[in-house]
């Protein structure tokens, strides 16, 4: 597995943890950190504010998710695989094939009526 696939992977699950963190926060108050004891008085996991904690979190996985970013741009150049476009390969063939010509259309068939004007006299 290649540099950039494993960042491509942890991108992937930090953004959907960032998502959940942020899901998670009601700016209003009434979110689930409410009922973890977001009031600042009561502790989940020793964290004495619920809200400070998803507030901290949210910061911290938004700049980890714009590090690896960052970083897996640099790690996409040194990836094993061929990362170049084949359009800017100039050792390639660049000829390509002719159309060929469409084939000759048939004789219209004459039926035998002649066209008539709006009148109906000819």
């Amino acid at each position: 597995m290649g540099t950039f696939t494993i960042f491509l992977i942890l991108i992937v699950v930090v953004a959907f943890l960032l998502v959940v963190v942020i899901m998670v926060q009601n700016p209003k108050g009434g979110g689930l950190s409410s009922s973890f004891g977001g009031g600042g008085t009561q502790q989940l996991g020793g964290v004495k504010k619920t809200t400070d904690f998803l507030d901290k979190s949210t910061w911290t996985l938004a700049t980890l998710l714009l590090v690896l970013i960052l970083v897996s741009n640099v790690a996409i150049g040194t990836d094993e695989g061929t990362t170049d476009s084949k359009a800017l390969d100039t050792d390639a063939q660049t000829a390509q094939p002719l159309p060929t010509a469409p084939a000759a259309l048939p004789a219209p068939v004459d039926t035998g009526t002649t066209a008539t004007d709006s009148t109906g006299s000819n």
